[in-house]
C-alpha cells in the first residue's frame, strides 16, 4: 500500500507540477491514519529527496535566479522554523481537531489557488521593483509550510509571476529551489524531534522514485492541464474531508 502511495503521489507531482506537499500529508493522514506532526515529516522529507532529484536539471539549464532565490529564502526559513515549532508545540489532546482542521483548509486553499491559476495561466506582468517584497510575502509562506508542509509551490509561484519579471520557465526552476530549502529546513527540526516514520519514508520512496521518473517522461506526451484540474478537485474534496474529521 505505501509503495503504491508513494508511486502515484509522484506519479501525480511528475504529471501535473502540484508540490509534493499538498498532496502527500493528507493522503498519510487519510489512507494511512498518521498523525498530523508525523505526516507533515515524512511528507517534507519525502517532498526534499524528489525535488533533490530534479533540482539539478533545472541548474542545467540556467533558470534558477538565485537573487531572487536569496530574497525568497531570507523571509521563507525564518517562517518555517517558526511553523515547525509552532506545529512541534501543539498539543494535539488539548486541540484534537486544530491540526487536522488548520491543515485541511490550507491543503483546500492550496487547491483552489491551483485551479485559479489554471484558469488564467502563466503570464508574467509585474514591474523588477516590487520584487524588495518577496522577503516579506514568503514569511507567512514558510509559516505555513512548516505547519503543513504546503504553499511553496501554489503562493510562491504566484508571488514570483506578480513580483518579478521572471520567465514561467524561471519561475517554475526558482520556486522548485525555495520548496527545496523550506522542506529541508522543516523536514529537519521535524526529523531532529523523532517525528519521522523512516520504515513509511522508505516505501513511498520505493514506489516514489520510479513514479517521478515515469511522471516526468509522459509529462511530455499526456496533456497535463485536464489532470492538474481533476487533482485539484480532488484534493479540495480531501481538504473538505480533513476539516470535517477536525469537528
Amino acid at each position: 500500500m505505501e509503495v503504491l502511495l508513494g508511486f502515484v503521489i509522484a506519479l501525480a507531482i511528475g504529471l501535473t507540477g502540484v508540490g509534493g506537499g499538498v498532496i502527500t500529508a493528507p493522503a498519510l493522514i487519510l489512507f494511512l491514519g498518521l498523525p498530523p506532526i508525523e505526516a507533515v515529516t515524512t511528507s517534507l522529507i519525502f517532498a526534499s529527496v524528489i525535488k533533490l532529484l530534479i533540482a539539478p536539471t533545472y541548474l542545467w539549464r540556467g533558470q534558477v535566479n538565485f537573487r531572487i532565490l536569496g530574497m525568497l529564502l531570507a523571509g521563507g526559513l525564518p517562517g518555517v522554523v517558526a511553523g515547525t515549532y509552532f506545529l512541534e508545540h501543539l498539543d494535539p489532546k488539548a486541540h484534537p481537531g486544530l491540526a487536522y482542521g488548520t491543515l485541511g483548509a490550507i491543503i483546500a486553499t492550496m487547491s483552489c489557488i491551483h485551479l485559479y491559476r489554471l484558469t488564467k495561466g502563466l503570464h508574467v506582468h509585474s514591474e523588477p521593483k516590487r520584487a524588495r517584497w518577496l522577503p516579506l510575502i514568503a514569511l507567512p509562506i514558510g509559516v505555513e509550510m512548516g505547519f503543513s508542509s504546503a504553499g511553496a509551490g501554489a503562493l510562491g509561484t504566484l508571488a514570483l509571476l506578480s513580483m518579478t519579471p521572471l520567465t514561467a520557465a524561471q519561475v517554475v526552476a526558482t520556486d522548485v529551489f525555495f520548496g527545496l530549502g523550506l522542506s529541508l529546513v522543516g523536514g529537519g527540526i521535524h526529523l531532529a524531534a523523532g517525528h519521522l516514520v523512516p520504515s513509511l519514508l522508505w516505501k513511498l520512496l520505493a514506489g516514489g522514485l520510479f513514479g517521478g521518473f515515469l511522471g516526468t517522461y509522459a509529462a511530455t506526451t499526456i496533456p497535463a492541464r485536464p489532470l492538474r484540474a481533476a487533482l485539484c478537485l480532488w484534493l479540495i474534496f480531501i481538504g473538505a474531508q480533513l476539516c470535517w474529521k477536525a469537528l
